[in-house]
């Protein structure tokens, strides 16, 4: 008898319902009947699942704060100092100065003068009524000294402030058509006064000029007419109000208006500066029109230094023939990004440079050491960092076409640069996030660094090196041995790092404070404080203004205004570093009411002092490196030195005199060709 026989074993057939539960979700039969009325149908299932991972990520983002909130009270808190003394100012105080014993401001009417021994306003300044928005001044000496102040308009005020009196020179932009008026943009005044630059634009275009300021001549004017400067006031002197004073005198001003109309009216008439050069941006490179290499060679000038590229060989169908070729291989990310046409920049960034072997003079031409010998200027996008001397003949200051005496090329278009303080080491910064750091006095990059993060890199500093302080070498790297030159390096999302670069050994890159997860805590500015090594004074959004070790990257001083008033507009603070009295200047606003902020803000400002030489303790400074006789140096450092004083040496340069030699050589060649021409025309 036949009979059916299972081959395989019973099993539950698996589910066809679309929506029935994945293998990571709970089990969809319940195997306890009492909680049949507990389970939840879709889809509301699903939105309780997704609810839980809401609550547990809120969970996660609380947990880490609170856990990044243990360790900041875990961290050891800065000092927090207050400020030794204050002062008022009439107006909204929207820039500072300080020079020699005076703090000059730029208020919303024209300028101030006070004393910094007792913070007593001295005189001040607003015959043509004018908001000064940047100022700039230095120290001529014989209780002299120069002020650029720019306005709300873009005009640049250059001023003699002597015997406790403003004396107007010149509006350096000022034109009869109001028209054809130029904007300043950026305004450098240099150490001691010798020159001055003023970067211009107006609707088209954009250009750099260089001005000399004839300082002893003023000095020497200002002298033999003491007597009338002395009684030549911008205004009437008045004493400084306390706090309870100014409020007493809140809705008032017309009693503080009284000023005579210019501020050098009877004065004594000082020299005009001089415009030295007038540097414009680099062309985009275009084709050549040369024949052949002999042409090239005769527009060099003498083949001692790279130029700007405009001299070769390439002709126009051969950059339309190669732009093809690159847009053929690339289309899809040119597509994707756009095309970048080249454009003329209308940036620049200038520096002043003391004498060095980077920048060579003529015998005839006489070198202060202290007076700076040219200008370092890079333009926004370009490579090249292009170096121009101050002291030509007086009838090739001025050119249409001026050509860069020294131009470096970069790999990459540059993002910002620094000089130290003694003018002796120039950092580059590229937009690749690559950092030179070069020795002027040796002509050889010092470093080379990168950070390999991707991030950009916003401004660099120079700090004083710990390893190098001294009181009587005030820059890293003058007299020791093997310094270790500091450079602190801001990125755009906030970041900043710290590099340093020893003269013997590899350099060093570190991280010093990561990008910020709150947004109130974002730079807005770094500066630092050569008065202590490895100082840097760090400006946040939320009004926080830390002293940092960069040795130590800990933050050990935290300077506060009082209770009653907030740092003024944190995002771009008032602020100024008096390096002589090691003292901060910063602008704070009286916390008040919003129907009161706009009038307080109206009437006047509050100026805060913070002493700096209470916080010495914090930056102690190493002992001075002795120094090696040469037979005890090693062999790199001695190579070193050698280099450098053959460089030094008249015979150390001999490569102009070569590049004459071919220059001539490529000259009687082309005559003995033009002379073959003629012979067969003949």
């Amino acid at each position: 008898m036949a009979a059916n026989i299972r081959r395989h074993p019973l099993e539950i057939p698996p589910p066809s319902e679309k929506d029935w539960p994945k293998d990571d979700e709970e089990d969809f039969f319940l195997q306890d009947p009492d909680r049949k009325c507990d389970a939840l149908p879709q889809p509301f299932r699903m939105i309780n699942k997704v609810v839980m991972q809401v609550f547990e990520s809120a969970m996660e983002i609380i947990e880490r704060r609170e856990m990044l909130r243990e360790a900041q009270k875990r961290k050891v808190q800065p000092t927090k100092c207050s400020p030794t003394a204050e002062f008022q100012v009439t107006g909204r105080a929207n820039c500072l100065a300080v020079s020699g014993k005076y703090i000059f401001v730029g208020v919303s009417v024209g300028l101030a003068a006070f004393s910094a021994c007792d913070c007593k306003e001295i005189c001040a300044w607003d015959a043509v009524k004018t908001e000064i928005c940047a100022l700039h001044a230095s120290d001529l000496g014989n209780e002299s000294h120069v002020l650029l102040a720019v306005d709300e308009m873009g005009l640049v005020w250059l001023f003699c402030f002597h015997k406790e009196s403003f004396l107007l020179v010149k509006a350096l932009n000022e034109v009869g058509d109001i028209s054809k008026r130029s904007t300043c943009v950026e305004v450098v005044l240099s150490p001691g006064g010798d020159y001055a630059g003023v970067l211009l634009q107006d609707s088209t275009k954009a250009w750099l000029e260089i001005y000399q300021l004839p300082k002893d001549s003023w000095l020497r004017e200002m002298e033999e007419n003491s007597e009338a400067a002395a009684g030549l006031a911008c205004s009437e002197r008045r004493p400084s109000r306390t706090s309870a004073e100014t409020q007493e005198l809140h809705g008032d001003s017309s009693a503080e208006m009284d000023f005579p109309v210019s501020a050098n009216q009877d004065g004594p008439k000082l020299d005009l500066p001089v415009l030295l050069l007038t540097v414009k941006p680099p062309e985009p490179i275009t084709g050549s029109s040369f024949e052949s290499p002999l042409d090239a060679l005769k527009e060099v000038d003498d083949g001692s230094m790279l130029g700007l590229g405009y001299n070769h060989l390439i002709k126009d169908f051969q950059w339309e023939l190669q732009e093809t070729i690159f847009r053929s291989t690339y289309r899809e990310y040119l597509e994707a990004e756009g095309v970048i046409k080249e454009e003329v920049p209308r940036h620049a960034t200038f520096h002043f440079l003391l004498p060095s072997q980077v920048l060579q003079v003529g015998p005839d031409m006489e070198v202060q050491p202290d007076v700076p010998a040219g200008i370092g200027v890079h333009w926004g996008g370009n490579h090249n960092f292009c170096l121009y001397l101050l002291n030509h003949p007086l009838n090739e200051q001025v050119d249409s076409d001026l050509k860069p005496d020294v131009v470096w090329p970069c790999a990459a278009p540059i993002a910002c640069s620094a000089v130290s303080s003694c003018s002796r080491y120039l950092a580059l910064a590229g937009e690749d996030a690559t950092i030179t750091i070069w020795d002027k006095n040796l002509g050889f990059p010092l470093s080379v660094t990168a950070i390999l993060e991707e991030r950009f890199i916003r401004s660099i500093h120079f700090l004083r090196s710990s390893a190098a302080a001294s009181d009587d070498t005030p820059c890293p790297g003058t007299d020791p041995v093997c310094p270790i030159v500091q450079l602190l390096v801001l990125c755009t999302d906030s970041s900043y790092y710290l590099v340093k670069a020893p003269r013997a050994g590899k350099s060093s890159i570190t991280l010093l404070a990561d990008r910020p997860e709150d947004p109130n805590l974002t730079v807005s500015a770094v500066v630092p404080i050569l008065a202590f090594p490895s100082a840097v004074l760090i400006f946040s959004w939320d009004g926080t203004v830390s002293l940092m070790n960069t040795d130590t990257s800990q933050t050990v001083y935290c300077f506060s205004t009082p209770p009653s008033h907030a740092v003024a507009s944190p995002w771009q603070p008032v602020f100024t570093v008096d390096s002589v009295n090691s003292c901060l200047l910063l602008r704070g606003d009286e916390q008040q009411q919003d129907n009161e902020l706009a009038q307080s803000k109206a009437s006047h400002s509050t100026i805060f002092l913070f002493d700096f030489n209470p916080l010495k303790e914090a930056f102690p400074k190493e002992p001075d490196l002795p120094l090696k006789s040469l037979q005890n140096l090693p062999w790199f450092e001695r190579c070193n030195v050698f280099l450098r004083d053959r460089q030094q040496s008249p015979l150390g340069l001999e490569e102009p005199k070569y590049w004459s030699r071919l220059k001539a050589q490529a000259a009687a060649m082309d005559k003995e060709k033009q002379k073959v021409k003629g012979q067969k025309k003949q």
